[in-house]
């Protein structure tokens, strides 16, 4: 189970390459909370699900989700009991969900390229394959050996609530590369699901299944950027699927796989904000219809969706599935059988020593070899703690239960396998990131969060009074959309605190990204040795189109400079060094993509309008003694 983010936050431009990763991203951060969160709410499912199994009341448990419910329109009727609308109703909107978030990360997020993709992907295989192997290798034969694919999956809420209890204090690289493993393992088990333990197959339902994904990939091509027609077009996939005979998990991560993902462009953020503008000077019903409608397009319809799904995803559908499938009656004997059945410790060794291992092994091999590397912070001992709360399969694990096996008895021992393995991997997870802290010193797996060179008005571009309290540091280049300049945000805060305020601006160029902007940096710092660096800072981000070298040659002359110095200090290698001390600044600080800002000395991650930054400085002021200004 994966995953993640709501758009609270703003954009980042962001380096293809790995030593200059972005920054983790406000979506992916919130996407983690709500999973880490909604955590409590499954455990609390699962528990409730066990005592109702185990009470006098068991009875009703059982009756209520062989509860039939239709849905009739004319002469069409489909009819299913609530088990069945939870395993292949509400579980393909999940999936559905899981299909968003991995469209996103291959297309912007942390898979978007194949050096990122290879260690993750190698990890994630064999964090599926030692599994299998181990649970063959104890399962007894026939139809135990069937259910192979239990081991497989893991449970991304469970995972994120357990590495919140008992992994390091700060583990935000080592979330992002486990989420990135967790891409893999749903892929395979959606696909596992679908081609393993479905039913037989009806052709005629299946090729309508694939014409509406045909046609869903289509709607991108011609511009259809409302949520309704994919929404519309998703669920008749669903119904078709379901009418094939493959399970609807299949629908709904093709589903969401086919609705593609795109960062917001500077055209359509600008053009929203002038919408949104017109509103506010005529605050009437159609023009604030026409500002609502230009702030959906610049955010895509993957986005938009994930941003209204995921928390019914998490809150509501994971747990009605744990309390729908987890409650297994363990009375009669049926523990004690369990606790001697080979199925249930196939399982249980499976996902406990399997995971890890795999995940472990597969990292190893990949870095050894040369084909990544870990996340920046990530140490082998946070990967192979990680890789054992990966052992947490629950969720995924327990939909497979349900498909593989249809004896009560043999599904009864592979469901305590699951509860057992979530219930061992947590505490050897623990174990392990306890011994990597004690015998390797591996603690923290995270960025660097202080500024790694203090402020010197001597060598930084200070806007301010030099000995201002409240200082904001931005680390940006000048081709980046999102900067602070380019948002207006430096302004707003200079009017806001006045001479309190500092604002400093050092150099991040992502030229893999961004071709002119190491060749604009050098400009302004040539500007800077002939005391103009804010003047040309401004041209720069007002002309972020127009940055070839006669450009910068006109922009000097414009401002007065001599033109001819300001060639020598352009091609200059002092100057190039310059830019390079600021990169390394922001690689030593945990800066990865621009904008990246700190608030005094401290990283500031989350949203970055002048409003949440003006917040931010209030608070580190008070908290560091300096007063404030009033508003």
């Amino acid at each position: 189970m994966i995953l993640r983010k709501n758009k609270s936050g703003g954009s980042q431009s962001r380096s293809r390459r790995r030593e200059l990763a972005a920054q983790l991203s406000t979506p992916v951060r919130t996407f983690m909370a709500t999973e880490a969160g909604s955590a409590g709410l499954l455990l609390a499912a699962v528990a409730v699900a066990l005592v109702w199994a185990n009470s006098p009341w068991s009875e009703a448990y059982t009756s209520l989700w062989h509860t039939d419910l239709s849905i009739s329109l004319g002469d069409t009727r489909l009819s299913m009991d609530l088990g069945h609308w939870v395993n292949d109703g509400l579980m393909a909107l999940f999936f559905f969900v899981i299909g968003l978030e991995v469209r996103y990360e291959v297309s912007v997020g942390e898979l978007n390229s194949r050096r990122r993709l290879m260690l993750p992907g190698l990890a994630g295989i064999g964090g599926m394959i030692v599994p299998v192997l181990l649970y063959l290798a104890i399962a007894p034969g026939g139809d135990a050996a069937t259910g192979w694919g239990v081991v497989i999956g893991t449970d991304t809420a469970f995972m994120l609530g357990a590495l919140a209890v008992v992994g390091p204090r700060f583990v935000t690289q080592l979330r992002v590369f486990l989420l990135a493993i967790t891409v893999i393992d749903d892929i395979v088990a959606v696909t596992v699901i679908g081609v393993v333990y479905s039913g037989s197959i009806s052709v005629p339902e299946l090729v309508v299944a694939l014409v509406l994904g045909v046609v869903l990939s289509a709607l991108t091509r011609f511009s259809v950027w409302r949520a309704a027609p994919y929404v519309l077009i998703v669920l008749v996939m669903w119904l078709a699927t379901l009418q094939a005979g493959l399970h609807a998990s299949i629908a709904g991560m093709l589903g969401g796989l086919l609705i593609p993902a795109r960062n917001p462009s500077r055209e359509g953020v600008e053009q929203a904000a002038r919408l949104f503008r017109a509103f506010r000077q005529s605050p009437l019903a159609d023009v604030g219809r026409t500002a609502h409608q230009g702030l959906q397009r610049a955010v895509s319809v993957n986005e938009r969706l994930q941003t209204v799904l995921h928390p019914w995803s998490s809150y509501v559908i994971v747990p009605v599935f744990a309390l729908a499938n987890a409650g297994v009656d363990l009375r009669g004997g049926v523990l004690t059988n369990a606790l001697t059945s080979s199925l249930t410790w196939a399982v249980t060794v499976g996902l406990v020593v399997g995971k890890p291992a795999g995940i472990w092994g597969g990292a190893r091999l990949g870095t050894r070899a040369g084909l990544g590397r870990l996340p920046t912070g990530v140490g082998q001992g946070h990967v192979l703690g990680g890789g054992a709360l990966s052992g947490i399969g629950f969720t995924v694990s327990l939909l497979i239960v349900g498909l593989a096996f249809d004896d009560p008895v043999v599904r009864a021992e592979a469901t305590v396998g699951v509860l057992l393995a979530a219930v061992f991997a947590t505490a050897l997870g623990w174990l392990v990131f306890h011994l990597a802290a004690v015998l390797r010193g591996q603690t923290d797996a995270d960025l660097p969060r202080r500024l790694d060179r203090p402020v010197d008005p001597g060598t930084d571009h200070v806007y301010g009074p030099p000995g201002a309290p409240l200082t904001l540091v931005e680390y940006g280049d000048y081709e980046c959309p999102f900067c602070a300049r380019a948002t207006g945000v430096t302004q707003e805060l200079r009017q806001r605190f006045g001479d309190r305020f500092r604002y400093v601006f050092r150099h991040l160029p992502l030229p893999d990204v961004h071709p002119h902007s190491e060749l604009a940096a050098r400009a302004a710092v040539a500007a800077d040795a002939q005391g103009r660096f804010w003047e040309m800072h401004i041209l720069l981000f007002e002309h972020q189109d127009e940055l070839e070298y006669e450009d910068l040659a006109g922009y000097a002359a414009g401002l007065g400079l001599d033109v001819e110095r300001f060639l020598r200090d352009l091609d200059d290698e002092r100057t190039a060094a310059r830019v390079r001390a600021d990169a390394a600044s922001a690689e030593a600080s945990g800066a990865r993509g621009t904008p990246t800002f700190f608030v005094g000395d401290r990283r500031h991650t989350g949203p970055y309008d002048a409003e949440t930054l003006a917040r931010e400085l209030e608070a580190h002021a008070a908290k560091s003694g300096a007063q404030a200004p009033t508003k």
